[in-house]
């Protein structure tokens, strides 16, 4: 198992930039990945994604330098290991909302006696279908990164507590749920969800985990970038195609003066 580029670059105190993989295609994968980014997020909690779409969405990435990783649909300790076994440097983890959540997300991350990962390293891609396996199995616990989502209102009382929990490497506010959380779904210029992302922001940096999370209303990338976030997922290859073909067809409208 390679050193992961993202959790060494973050751990040097740089920042990584990553983007969401949702069109389950390797076509866009590797596009994404040769644009430059850190890492890739292949999303299979929004996502329409099975593990075998993840496969080959890796083997397109894996010509690449980017670091793949994949949010699972929830934290659930099947789901965790089947997205582990593919072959990911990274997992998220939606919805932690206190440290016990925090601590059964981890140990599902890892090897006993460290955890209670299931253990089928002698086949599985993440081991090179058992040819690295020792390698596989002696890194993979410090390699892996471990993203917890703070996406409740009690995940942002718990974020000190979370924090602590050996294992986690960045709290990622997600910042819709949040806001839904609150009751205000989307509404970033409600004074309460505004507070309440300030809050759990402070919170993360405070902690000494890394801190990740979306561009949004709330915050713009330079906002997280000045705030301290480390970690930024910003764009998805459904808005690039989305807004890449509104964009096109827009000009024409205009140029032409004709509607469809």
């Amino acid at each position: 198992m390679r050193d992961n580029p993202v959790k060494r670059r973050l751990a040097g105190g740089g920042r990584a930039i990553g983007c969401w993989l949702n069109l389950v295609s390797p076509l866009a994968a590797e596009i994404v990945a040769l644009a430059g980014y850190d890492c890739v997020m292949i999303d299979q909690e929004h996502g329409p994604g099975s593990p075998l779409d993840a496969i080959g969405q890796l083997h397109a990435l894996s010509a690449t330098p980017v670091s793949p990783m994949i949010r699972v649909a929830w934290n659930d300790a099947v789901a965790i290991k089947r997205a582990l076994d593919l072959g990911v440097e990274g997992v998220m983890i939606p919805a932690v909302s206190s440290a016990a959540e925090a601590r059964a997300a981890v140990a599902a991350c890892r090897y006993p006696p460290a955890g209670t990962r299931g253990a089928a390293y002698g086949s599985i891609r993440a081991s090179g279908y058992g040819l690295d396996r020792e390698d596989y199995c002696n890194r993979v616990n410090d390699q892996l990164l471990v993203i917890c989502q703070i996406e409740t209102l009690q995940g942002v009382e718990a974020i000190p507590d979370i924090a602590r929990v050996p294992g986690v490497d960045v709290l990622f506010i997600g910042p819709y749920d949040l806001s839904g959380s609150a009751g205000r779904l989307g509404g970033f210029e409600d004074a309460g969800v505004r507070n309440l992302i300030d809050r759990a922001e402070r919170g993360i940096v405070d902690s000494g985990v890394w801190y990740g999370s979306v561009p949004s209303p709330a915050r713009t990338t330079a906002q997280l970038v000045e705030a301290g976030c480390r970690l930024i997922i910003s764009g998805s290859d459904v808005a690039f195609v989305r807004n890449g073909a509104l964009g096109e067809v827009r000009a024409f409208r205009s140029l032409t003066g004709e509607d469809r």
